[in-house]
């Protein structure tokens, strides 16, 4: 595997999914739980839209052929969610620069990847675009709405992440995301042939 692969790849569900569950996991070990509950909102919704537009589109074409839009990257939207907050998360005991620093560097993550995706041909510019925005509105969104953190407590918060973060990856092996997704869109719109479209 390529270092530009290994990028995007970090945008996997099976990588995201459990890395934005040990983020809720972390803040409520951190005794943050406002700031829990706004970020599985946020984060729950953000996957929602990605996975409910790829749906649409197998199910009935629902997209913009002109822009060869179908639906937002999940790849890009996954790190422009996760990599911000986990950073500012990881940063945020030394002071708020370096925090603010830190969840900069995760947005430019997310486009880096955003870039690859298209570079590769994977997804459509509006596509890549259509899932930094995405990912970006959860990260930032999450982080303003947190407000000043309690008290770190970084030792608890580490371990918490880091099995919250093990056990969500266990359970994504065998989750086959892309099959329930094609399972729900013939479900949804009675069709057995469904439009074609590269679940990432």
């Amino acid at each position: 595997m390529t270092a530009w692969r290994a990028l995007v790849q970090l945008g996997d569900l099976a990588l995201t999914l459990p890395a934005g569950a040990a983020i809720g996991a972390w803040l409520l070990a951190w005794r943050a739980q406002r700031p829990a509950a706004a970020w599985a909102l946020l984060f729950a919704a953000g996957i929602g839209l990605v996975g409910a537009s790829k749906i649409a589109y197998l199910a009935w074409g629902a997209g913009w052929p002109v822009l060869s839009f179908k639906a937002p990257s999940g790849h890009a939207a996954g790190v422009a969610a996760v990599f911000p907050m986990l950073f500012y998360l990881l940063l945020y005991g030394a002071g708020a620069r370096l925090r603010t620093a830190g969840a900069v560097a995760g947005l430019a993550l997310g486009a880096l990847v955003a870039v690859l995706l298209v570079l590769r041909q994977e997804h459509s510019a509006a596509e890549a675009l259509a899932g930094w925005i995405t990912g970006a509105l959860v990260s930032v969104t999450a982080i303003v709405a947190s407000g000043p953190l309690p008290p770190a407590r970084p030792l608890a918060a580490l371990v918490w992440f880091a099995l919250v973060f093990a056990g969500s990856a266990w359970l994504m092996q065998s989750a086959h995301v892309g099959y329930w997704m094609l399972g729900a869109a013939r479900v949804l719109s009675g069709n057995t042939q469904l439009f074609p479209l590269g679940l990432d």
